[in-house]
């Protein structure tokens, strides 16, 4: 049953991701800057999952010492270090320049998959991704906008895409061994933490929070139970039953939402450019859905 809906999860998920901006602009309005964000819903996100799990089994909460790394790796090595690249390539960059070189991540899932899960590249990959890359550029508005790129900001920048996509390899490597989408995004943002937790200023967090009481920090969780909870378990889920190019093609849709957000929320126009923009990553979901999905890759031995 699920892998009949595994697109719709992606698609989901790549949703839920994009209503971040929605919260954000509340929390910098608050005096919280990115990485406190980041290593806040980290902690916030890793207490709830262990609430869910204790309640719905308790089982899901083992893991095999030997199998650490894979959680180490999607936590510390994807989540944590392509937050620090991406927050560090807009202090460098534009917010466009910077969205967009995020969005190389289904380029280095493709390659990565290939290697490591015999994953084949297709000519239908690779025009959707072709398809997706060009959208999420036209959406982001970086063309005609004449900025100039540092190397430092290119290379945090591509190092962001590289991190964002290493989620969905570690997380293949933790499915192929067994482990519940539930366990795999507890352990994920468990690791997050303690690695967000040496870029942290926890005690701008306490002031940031403190004149707003309980309020703010049920406002807070309901930010990480949206953005982080449930976006990675339903990716980890449909992640399950897809190839990892797939589905970081599909997450590609989040650009897209943000922007539909930002004219629904804040009025905020989008140009004849980032509509043509959405048009084309519209398109690459519909060519990436129009054959039988195929198997997810196995890992190579």
């Amino acid at each position: 049953m699920i892998k009949k809906y595994a697109s719709l999860l992606v698609l989901l998920s790549g949703i839920l991701w994009a209503t971040m901006g929605l919260f954000v602009r509340r929390f910098n309005a608050w005096g919280l800057e990115s990485m406190q964000i980041v290593e806040l819903r980290a902690i916030t996100a890793a207490l709830m999952l262990f609430l869910i799990i204790l309640f719905y089994d308790p089982r899901l909460l083992k893991i095999r010492l030997r199998d650490c790394w894979c959680f180490f790796g999607s936590g510390v090595v994807s989540v944590t270090f392509f937050n620090f690249c991406y927050y560090s390539t807009i202090r460098e960059l534009s917010l466009s320049v910077a969205a967009t070189l995020l969005y190389t991540s289904p380029i280095f899932v493709m390659l990565l998959s290939a290697l490591l899960f015999k994953e084949r590249i297709t000519l239908q990959k690779l025009l959707a991704l072709a398809l997706a890359f060009a959208g999420c550029v036209l959406v982001s508005g970086m063309l005609g906008g004449g900025t100039a790129l540092s190397l430092r900001g290119l290379l945090l920048g591509l190092g962001s895409g590289f991190g964002y996509a290493l989620y969905s390899i570690f997380s293949r490597l933790a499915l192929n061994r067994g482990y519940h989408s539930l366990s795999i995004t507890l352990y994920t943002f468990v690791f997050s933490s303690l690695g967000g937790a040496f870029l942290t200023d926890f005690g701008q967090i306490s002031a940031a929070l403190a004149p707003r009481g309980l309020s703010g920090l049920a406002f807070f969780c309901f930010y990480s139970l949206v953005t982080t909870v449930l976006a990675y378990i339903v990716y980890t889920l449909g992640l399950s039953h897809m190839e990892n190019s797939r589905a970081a093609v599909i997450a590609a849709i989040e650009p897209v939402a943000a922007t539909l957000f930002g004219l629904l929320f804040f009025r905020e126009i989008p140009t004849l450019p980032m509509v043509l923009g959405m048009i084309l990553v519209l398109a690459a979901l519909f060519l990436l859905n129009r054959r039988e999905k195929e198997a997810p890759g196995k890992l190579l031995s």
